[in-house]
This record gives C-alpha cells, sequence and structure tokens, in this order.
C-alpha cells in the first residue's frame, strides 16, 4: 500500500513542473500547427485529438517518459495530422480514404435499407435525428445525410419546392461527380 497516496515531494514536484512545461510546449505547436489541428471534423481529427490528450497524460504521469520525448511526440502527432490534413485537400483519394464520404440514408420518403445497413444505422437513431432537429414526423423531412463525422443531418422538406439531393452526396447507386 505504500505509495498509494503519498509517494514523495520529489514526485509530486516533478509532475508539477513536467506539466507546467508539457502544456507549453503542446499550446506551442498547436498555435503553430493552426486551428485545423484540433478541428472535430472527422473521425481521423477526433483521434489525433485523443492521442495529444493521452500523449499528455503519459508525459505527466510516467517517470519513464521525458519531457523531451513527449515533445517529439507532440511534434510527430502534430507533423503527421498536418502532412494528412494537407494531402487530403489536394487528393480526392486521400480525402476520401481518411474521412470517408456522406451517406444519404432517407430520402423523400423512403429509408435506404442498404445505405442504413453499410453505415450500421437503425430507423430508430433516423428516427431520433429527426426529433432533435424539431421535426414530429419523417413526413416533414426531404432527407437525412450521415456525416463525416458521424453526425446526422436532417433538411426539411420544402412545400411547393422540387425535392433536392444534399449538396456532396450522392441517391444510391449514382456518383456525385
Amino acid at each position: 500500500m505504500e505509495g498509494v497516496f503519498f509517494d514523495s515531494w520529489a514526485t509530486l514536484l516533478r509532475t508539477l513542473v513536467v506539466a507546467v512545461l508539457a502544456y507549453v510546449v503542446l499550446i506551442a505547436f498547436l498555435r503553430i500547427s493552426g486551428k485545423r489541428t484540433l478541428s472535430k471534423m472527422n473521425a481521423f481529427d477526433l483521434i489525433v485529438t485523443v492521442a495529444l490528450g493521452s500523449t499528455l497524460a503519459t508525459v505527466l504521469l510516467s517517470k519513464d517518459v521525458a519531457l523531451a520525448e513527449g515533445a517529439l511526440a507532440f511534434a510527430m502527432l502534430i507533423g503527421l495530422q498536418f502532412v494528412v490534413t494537407w494531402s487530403s485537400v489536394r487528393a480526392r483519394w486521400v480525402r476520401r480514404w481518411v474521412t470517408g464520404e456522406p451517406r444519404l440514408l432517407y430520402y423523400r420518403g423512403e429509408m435506404l435499407d442498404q445505405a442504413l445497413r453499410h453505415a450500421r444505422v437503425t430507423v430508430d437513431e433516423i428516427e431520433a435525428a429527426v426529433r432533435a432537429s424539431g421535426m414530429a414526423t419523417l413526413g416533414q423531412v426531404e432527407s437525412v445525410v450521415l456525416e463525416t463525422d458521424g453526425s446526422f443531418s436532417v433538411i426539411k422538406a420544402r412545400e411547393g419546392q422540387p425535392p433536392s439531393v444534399p449538396v456532396g452526396v450522392a441517391l444510391p447507386g449514382k456518383t456525385k461527380d
């Protein structure tokens, strides 16, 4: 039971000093790399954010990881994220590989069963997204899209307007281009 509640003043001091320095290093790297580094636009961005947090915790609490090693890990994660996002802006295949594409799940009164199965989404989840968007029935909805970040976009049906496919989304069996 020794060291469960208190090990030594030296370990507390180390944690304090490393916490401040690691935090400053991380903030500096994030400022240099830009706002995109911590965006939550898709699953890839979330993974990078979680990895940075995990790395920070490891640097703070593990005596086996020096501050310089933690700083290098921060730099590597941020650098790799920069390379991937830079590439995804320039190459469509990289963007599709990293982020996927939005998927139409409901369109003009019809649940798109194959799309639902592929996305592993239930009708109950679609109905919950519709309710969360402030609509009471599917009759008020033109389409529901599963976005690349895992969120649902619910597009309201427009009375007196012809139906339209949401921008950037392909109808099943068709391509976006």
